[in-house]
């Protein structure tokens, strides 16, 4: 049998519009306050789109810078992957309209709905393919405009959402960022605690899903929030376990930018110091697929880990879904 090749992170790249909705933009908006935002959320501001802006617009921009990164021509490209929540439209996948702007002429192209779990999940794709042998390098990316499918008259869900991008290129390893592992995870039971109920077959366009605000992000928080930490601290145990390593092992863990709470809870339940957990959701907001990218593009370019370090990426959305991945940067 020949060597076993392993897959690796070589580039890294993020995109974010330049407006910043701050929240003291939002008190124009609804009836909140920015004390009240911080101390539930620990979101300051967050970027938005203009309207005539759209998820591929976000995604093109973080696969260039990543494509950059890597040294790798779009001709080069083998496969696209784009986890999103926001397409486009329905149909053809935003992949597609990567594939075409970019010009990777022979890459297969197709998206994944994992919601916050997303990015990793296409990351487990894109090694799967890389390790088998069947693809040598693939463009993994997490993008959104939740803006375009967010309430601005519901202050439970208008402050928690932002806009951006983040891709990752995937090829054989080359003895840096490599995907030592990836989990993922499900529940569909509880899949109306989070979730955009209009648009599809089941609730398809009316005047009525339309008069209902149906066609905006629905969440059921405080029931979301207890099942986040329980969950979060549950796959990165079992991440660490599998792998062999404790959580002491770890030097970094980079979690979906979801609710500062949410993040802290885990950290105090799991015995370990806030400053373990890498933290930019005050700037960004939940950017759904696209934040843990977003963020491993912030720590790649300003070197905030040594080569070796142990990373622990995680996420918990909608679905339910829940995923982690161990690099070792």
């Amino acid at each position: 049998m020949g060597k076993v090749c392993n897959a690796a992170i070589t580039g890294l790249g993020s995109f974010l519009p330049e407006k910043v909705l701050s929240n003291d933009d939002l008190l124009k908006m609804v009836n909140t306050s920015d004390e009240w935002i911080t101390k539930r959320t620990g979101i300051k501001e967050r970027r938005i789109v203009d309207s005539g802006t759209a998820t591929s617009d976000l995604a093109v921009e973080a696969s260039l810078r990543a494509l950059d990164d890597a040294k790798v021509l779009p001709s080069e490209l083998d496969l696209i992957v784009t986890s999103t929540i926001t397409p486009d439209c329905l149909f053809p996948s935003t992949s597609c309209f990567v594939q075409d702007r970019i010009g990777a002429t022979k890459a297969g192209a197709f998206d994944i709905l994992a919601a916050c779990a997303g990015f990793i999940y296409a990351l487990s794709i894109a090694k799967n393919f890389i390790v088998s042998g069947t693809r040598d390098t693939v463009l993994v990316v997490g993008a959104e405009c939740l803006s375009k499918v967010t309430d601005y008259t519901d202050r439970t869900t208008c402050v928690l959402f932002g806009d951006g991008a983040g891709a990752a290129v995937v090829q054989k390893s080359k003895g840096r960022r490599e995907i030592v592992k990836t989990l993922l995870g499900a529940d569909g039971s509880q899949a109306d605690l989070l979730m955009l109920p209009a648009g599809g077959s089941r609730l398809p366009a009316s005047h009525e899903t339309v008069d209902s605000r149906s066609h905006y992000i629905k969440l059921k928080g405080k029931v979301l929030f207890k099942l986040a930490v329980t969950n979060m601290v549950e796959v990165i145990l079992k991440s660490v376990k599998e792998n062999n390593i404790t959580i002491q092992d770890v030097d970094l863990i980079i979690p979906h930018q979801s609710n500062i709470r949410i993040i802290e809870a885990a950290m105090e339940r799991l015995s370990l110091p806030k400053e373990k957990a890498y933290v930019n959701i005050d700037r960004f907001g939940n950017t759904s697929s696209a934040s843990i990218p977003i963020a491993m593009d912030e720590i790649d370019k300003n070197n905030l880990l040594k080569p070796g370090s142990t990373v622990l990426l995680v996420a918990f959305g909608g679905g339910l879904t829940w995923s982690s991945s161990i690099i070792k940067w």
